[in-house]
């Protein structure tokens, strides 16, 4: 069979979708997100896992907004919650009943002593306030963050993503260092037999700080599984490793749970699987169920450093105001009102499952891994063995839009992070869909 060329296999958005996205390309600047400008679709609703667009088609959602939707799409308590507080105020530092009710609300969840939280309203901004806070409280200014890793594109911790575009933008910020991740599809260290590479990346790490820093270290930070990745799960024992070094190096754990966070593995945060409590959280995403709100976590003794805790040490003129308030109070409380923690773990559970039978049937499915609802899937050219080109990657993510489902294809790792409200129903439906776009490219491309 010949393979069929890619632009005969092109997807097309419905017309009225296909119009407001042409239209808006005169407007809005480049670089929106790959999986916005490869779908080309226009959203009109939803409800739970299910997204609707403007021309009517229905597509079962697996990204979430990249973890952020974690209540789906229509939830009648959260639509209510923000209905509510818009008509009264949105802006503002002033305490509000929903602020407080989060407040404590989130201080029962959270790993032993970590009750102090600041409120921000994206993911970089909370980590670059956490760098700072790490700083006032030791006095250090050194960083350190993993290959593989992912805590924004500021300018202030771009230098932790390890991500080759980072380089056009010149020299980044000094005191950053970035040591291997015990990645289990490759380690840096090869793959030789009985080779232990999360304790090879322990040992690195020690060497480095000892040969590379100035021993001035304030933070350490890690994800309890790297998102950006691949939805990379870390060898047994790494995590902790890797906190009871940043001690001994006189530095802060920061466990940056972004997308790990309020119940997308399986727990109630990924830092639980290992029962670590770090100096300090990095949380965002799911906990604002779409409304854009991050947050830090830490301890009374270490929220007191000053000059973080000064006077408008650690605000932000957007943070924790009474309309994100209100999101992240009506999030949290259904996400403990359902059960979603539990529904993500066993939902989870299944789609890991039913993938691995997938996967005996599919050649072009290299790995599966994960925890809870964050699910990385490696997908591979079966004649080479290597990573799916990007090409044949967006024709599978466009076979899955043709069949109603929304995935994040277009990349050879695969992550799948569907709302916490997904149905064991609708995620089993949603992998048979994936399955038959699988076959339907490997066919097209003679694979």
């Amino acid at each position: 069979m010949t393979p069929q060329t890619l632009k005969e296999a092109t997807y097309r958005s419905g017309p009225k979708s296909t119009s407001l996205f042409t239209e808006e390309q005169a407007f809005i600047a480049p670089g929106l997100q790959t999986i916005a400008l490869y779908a080309q679709i226009a959203v009109d609703g939803g409800n739970g896992a299910t997204l609707r667009d403007v021309d009517g088609n229905s597509y079962l959602d697996l990204v979430a907004g990249i973890g952020v939707a974690s209540l789906g799409y229509g939830h009648p308590d959260w639509a209510r919650a923000i209905a509510d507080q818009a008509a009264k105020t949105a802006v503002g530092s002033f305490t509000s009943p929903h602020r407080l009710n989060f407040l404590k609300s989130l201080a029962k969840i959270t790993p032993r002593g970590l009750t102090r939280c600041q409120l921000y309203s994206s993911g970089a901004e909370a980590v670059e306030a956490a760098l700072r806070l790490a700083k006032s409280k030791t006095g250090h200014f050194e960083v350190i963050g993993f290959w593989g890793g992912f805590h924004g594109k500021t300018m202030g911790v771009m230098g932790l993503l390890n991500d080759g575009f980072k380089n056009s933008y010149g020299a980044m910020a000094p005191g950053l260092h970035l040591s291997p991740y015990p990645d289990t599809r490759k380690c840096p260290f090869g793959t030789l037999q009985e080779h232990d590479c999360a304790a090879h990346c322990l040992d690195f790490l020690r060497e480095m700080i000892k040969r590379e820093t100035t021993g001035r270290i304030a933070a350490v930070i890690l994800e309890p599984i790297q998102g950006t990745n691949g939805n990379v799960v870390p060898p047994p024992g790494f995590f902790k490793g890797v906190r009871d070094i940043a001690r001994d190096a006189g530095a802060l754990f920061i466990s940056d749970e972004m997308i790990t966070g309020f119940g997308r593995t399986g727990k109630m945060f990924g830092c639980d699987h290992e029962g670590v409590t770090p100096d300090i959280m990095t949380i965002g995403k799911g906990f604002g169920g779409g409304f854009p709100v991050s947050g830090v976590v830490t301890t009374d003794e270490t929220a007191s450093a000053k000059p973080w805790s000064n006077p408008s040490g650690s605000s932000s003129s957007y943070g924790g105001n009474p309309l994100a308030s209100a999101a992240c109070d009506a999030t949290l409380q259904a996400i403990l009102k359902d059960r979603l923690v539990e529904n993500s773990a066993k939902v989870g559970d299944l789609m890991l499952k039913n993938l691995e039978k997938i996967k005996a049937k599919s050649p072009m499915i290299g790995s599966v891994r994960g925890r809870g609802l964050m699910i990385g899937v490696d997908l591979v050219n079966p004649k080479t063995g290597e990573p799916l080109d990007k090409a044949i990657c967006r024709d599978l993510f466009e076979e899955g839009l043709r069949r109603g489902v929304l995935t994040m294809a277009y990349n050879p790792s695969l992550r799948i992070n569907p709302p916490l409200v997904i149905t064991e129903t609708e995620a089993l439906k949603a992998l048979a869909l994936l399955e038959e776009a699988l076959e339907t490219v490997r066919r097209r491309h003679a694979l």
